[in-house]
């Protein structure tokens, strides 16, 4: 009975041991877990702060190797250039404006589009799909020469319309909202029909309400896309007043034998600023539009 007490306490207390050095293991790993987030935080904003020194130095030390962390004789004429040398002010309302144009006009487009392959029923629905699909997939270059030539023949060179009308049809928008609006139940429908609700009124006071979470992201997405659209916007844009943010700063940093790295690191910051404020008042919806149609219930 002696040995039977002796060997129970010493199963129990080397029980007890795992239990301690699992909890050690558990928290150790934590820790570690915690440490590479950290590590892997500071390595995803390193660019960001690498842009920002970088925007405050002079070209010797901008282009100095080993690479300075830290501007050693730190100026503002960079900003001093880009702000008042140049009309980056107008640069900056232009590719507002052609943003702003871009996600107005793809929410309107791809919610209307979206509400009808999401919840209606025709002939040659699922091809159609399928080919707005398949644009996603295709190139943009494709389809840049064709848009040329259209801008072209409309005389729509150096406008708004320009930069905003070819993104009227947005295929991803289009794709992110029908899938939010299939788990919209159909009996919310049928109910605002039976009350005398027209299709009109069904899509705004029904079923729009319920999207906002896919139309706030999709604004957000359609405004990054049509802010950081370099390729169509350096086409479509020649004079000086014309010139969208990022097409402006890289004609001005560009010269004929060296690169001014700090007027474009200037730039790059300033571009980057009204990202950043969208996405931190909007990144509910950012978050939101990255899960939409992920799970169905």
């Amino acid at each position: 009975m002696a040995d039977f007490t002796v060997s129970q306490a010493k199963a129990e207390r080397l029980q007890l041991q795992k239990a301690v050095w699992s909890a050690r293991l558990t928290r150790l790993l934590w820790w570690l877990a915690v440490l590479v987030v950290i590590v892997g935080s500071l390595l995803s904003l390193m660019p960001i702060y690498w842009m920002i020194t970088g925007s405050f130095k002079v070209q010797h030390d901008a282009i100095a190797y080993p690479p300075e962390l830290f501007p050693t004789h730190p100026t503002l004429k960079n900003w001093e250039r880009l702000l008042a040398g140049m009309p980056t002010l107008r640069w900056l309302l232009n590719s507002f404006i052609a943003a702003s144009g871009v996600a107005l006009l793809g929410v309107i487009t791809s919610t209307l589009a979206g509400y009808a392959f999401g919840k209606k029923r025709f002939p040659g629905q699922n091809l159609l799909f399928w080919l707005l699909l398949l644009t996603m997939m295709l190139p943009k270059q494709i389809s840049l020469i064709p848009l040329f030539i259209m801008m072209r023949d409309l005389k729509w060179f150096d406008t708004y319309f320009a930069l905003i009308i070819p993104y009227a049809a947005y295929p991803f928008g289009i794709f992110l909202v029908k899938q939010f609006m299939q788990g919209i139940p159909n009996d919310l429908l049928d109910a605002a029909k039976i009350d005398g609700a027209s299709e009109f009124g069904v899509f705004w006071h029904v079923v729009l309400p319920l999207t906002k979470p896919a139309v706030g992201a999709l604004a957000i997405f359609a405004f990054m896309f049509g802010w950081n659209d370099y390729i169509w916007q350096l086409v479509v844009t020649n004079k000086q007043t014309m010139l969208t943010l990022p097409v402006g700063v890289s004609k001005l940093v560009a010269g004929w034998a060296t690169i001014d790295i700090g007027v474009g690191m200037a730039g790059a910051t300033l571009a980057f600023i009204p990202m950043l404020v969208i996405f931190l008042l909007f990144q509910d919806y950012f978050v939101k539009g990255i899960t939409v149609g992920a799970v169905k219930g």
